[in-house]
């Protein structure tokens, strides 16, 4: 997670040519994440506070997901696009859990309090407090008790 803090803080820097050295080490630095960890998470995805990755290994992230706050991710995980070429990928909300193996693609959105299961694949949104399970995912109604 520091690599990728330091790599949205080198674009607070406005000058281009200040700016140029901080990025070469970034993206050095993000190579060797890449190679140790199997971890690509870009500093143009947004990610919320307190965004966790259990385990790591597998995990591939676009550049334009967005992630809310208190997002558990695990090994396996693609959030990304749905087809190459085409922009969009999803935008996650708060306080969302999603299992090993899971692919989220396409510009969809994920709500608040959603489960994902182990190895679904989700290609339409997700109602916020909903289970997502299956190929492709099946939206299952998740009732909170008081």
């Amino acid at each position: 997670m520091w690599v990728y803090r330091f790599g949205r803080w080198r674009y607070t820097i406005k000058t281009r040519w200040l700016r140029l050295p901080f990025s070469f080490i970034y993206k050095v630095l993000y190579l060797i994440v890449q190679i140790l960890t199997g971890i690509e998470l870009p500093c143009e995805a947004t990610v919320g506070q307190r965004f966790k990755i259990e385990h790591f290994s597998g995990i591939i992230v676009s550049g334009d997901a967005s992630f809310g706050d208190d997002v558990i991710i695990r090994n396996g995980v693609t959030v990304g696009l749905k087809h190459t070429g085409i922009p969009g990928s999803p935008t996650i909300g708060n306080r969302v859990d999603i299992g090993a193996g899971a692919k989220l693609l396409g510009p969809i959105h994920i709500g608040d309090d959603v489960l994902v299961g182990a190895n679904a694949v989700v290609i339409s949104d997700v109602p916020s407090n909903s289970i997502a399970v299956g190929v492709p995912a099946r939206i299952i109604s998740r009732h909170i008790n008081s």
